[in-house]
């Protein structure tokens, strides 16, 4: 099903609003028109009976009204007289007519015991008039003047009319100045769609269309702010599949080269065997780079954290249980001194698992063999320390760096450990911090609040 336009929907709304309101009003105009005529007429069709009754009803004829000379009158001064705008007949007590108009005065029956104005019909007319009764000062006669009701009816109508016909004659103006004024206003979301519609998808430019209704001005601070993430996020993978490009490069390269020498070994065991043992430790190298390099990137598109209460001295207690082969196989004893309360902080406990175990497993590596491995926990601080060689003081400012490795390194690694560490303290609001010991070793900090 085709969708109507805004523009098309906003003009038929007007016109709709306007048909209804412009009814509303014109029922209203005619209600209070009809009743200010009502009134004009009653008075003056009161004040025309109390000047008759005090003429002399025996000196009134209908051709010393002037009728005709009266309408011709009017006429040529932008004035009408109509039969029924007033009729009158005077009576004596008895019922006797006296005088009348000469008009519709002569079908006013009388009634002998009405005061006031009341409504009813003429002899040998269905036409319905309102007529005031009034006696004359001296109670000899009963005058009374009558109106069509009609003729005020139509009075009405003309008044009313007056008044809307202009603006009925006006709306189809309206509607073209409203379609009009719609076409240009709505002109920039045109723009803007013709510019959406050329975007390529991986456009990191905002959007600056000219003349935004401010109504419409959050929808594109939005869409920026989606292409914004959109090109941080197209960054980060970009940044990803190169890193981890360069990274793997080398391993696999390594990984075939021993297996190459696996199979040219022949019938040499020895060097059958030590292709196999490097191919097999190559491979568990790869296999933690690609660990590592897919933690990185989950931390890189990481938003809002859905965070938990987690106790620390249970997450050390399995980073330790994780490492300590690899420990024991290396000669270092690992210790915890934890305080007796459970230290809880709020954060998302895998990741803090992964902080953990990359800290203690770079303790182990980095701390050199029959050392010592020390993890001491307070309330709002963490501690590892190791009794290693420690890091050049010049480049203990770079070691967080990805893919950064101390020169002359001899241990296998990728450079992504501490990074991956800074990267989660940042996440759960910690701070981190490096330090050689005087005694040799490193210390690393977390604390938090």
């Amino acid at each position: 099903m085709k969708k109507i336009s805004l523009r098309l929907r906003l003009v038929v709304g007007f016109i709709l609003i306007v048909l209804l309101c412009g009814g509303t009003a014109a029922l209203l105009s005619w209600l209070q028109t009809r009743e200010n005529i009502n009134e004009l007429f009653d008075t003056q069709q009161l004040l025309f009976a109390r000047r008759l009754a005090t003429l002399d009803p025996h000196n009134l004829t209908p051709h010393s009204l002037s009728e005709k000379k009266s309408k011709k009158l009017l006429r040529h001064n932008r004035g009408n007289v109509d039969d029924d705008v007033l009729a009158f007949a005077i009576f004596t007590r008895d019922g006797k007519r006296v005088a009348d108009d000469g008009d519709h005065g002569r079908e006013i029956g009388f009634e002998p015991d009405k005061q006031g104005f009341s409504n009813s019909r003429l002899i040998n007319d269905d036409d319905r008039w309102r007529i005031v009764w009034l006696d004359s000062a001296d109670y000899q006669y009963r005058i009374a003047v009558g109106q069509k009701e009609k003729y005020r009816e139509e009075m009405t109508a003309d008044m009313v009319s007056a008044s809307l016909y202009p603006w009925l004659y006006a709306l189809p103006l309206m509607v073209i100045l409203l379609f009009w004024l719609l076409t240009h206003e709505l002109s920039p979301l045109r723009r803007l769609t013709y510019e959406l519609e050329k975007r390529s998808p991986d456009a990191t430019h905002q959007l600056k269309p000219a003349r935004i209704p401010k109504e419409v001005f959050p929808l594109v601070q939005a869409l920026n702010g989606l292409f914004s993430r959109t090109s941080r996020m197209i960054s980060r993978e970009r940044g990803f599949i190169s890193d981890a490009a360069h990274e793997l490069r080398s391993p696999l390269a390594a990984l075939r080269v021993q297996a190459e020498v696996a199979q040219l070994s022949g019938e040499d065991a020895s060097t059958r065997t030590r292709a196999l043992n490097n191919l097999t430790g190559g491979i568990g190298r790869a296999s933690r780079l690609v660990d590592q390099l897919l933690a990185l990137s989950r931390l890189d598109n990481t938003g809002d954290l859905e965070t938990a209460p987690t106790e620390i001295q249970t997450l050390l207690r399995q980073a330790i249980v994780e490492q300590y082969p690899t420990a024991t196989q290396a000669g270092i004893q690992l210790s915890l001194e934890a305080s007796s309360q459970p230290v809880i902080i709020q954060g998302d406990s895998l990741l803090l698992s992964l902080l953990m175990r990359n800290l203690l497993d770079n303790a182990i590596r980095y701390g050199g063999a029959g050392g010592e491995v020390q993890l001491l926990l307070s309330t709002n601080q963490l501690k590892i320390i190791d009794n290693g060689p420690g890091i050049d003081e010049a480049l203990i400012t770079r070691i967080e760096e990805r893919f950064f490795r101390p020169p002359g390194q001899k241990q296998q690694g990728s450079g992504l450990g501490l990074s991956i560490v800074r990267q989660i303290a940042q996440l759960h609001n910690m701070k981190m911090a490096l330090a050689n010991r005087p005694e040799g070793g490193l210390c690393v900090t977390l604390s938090w609040t």
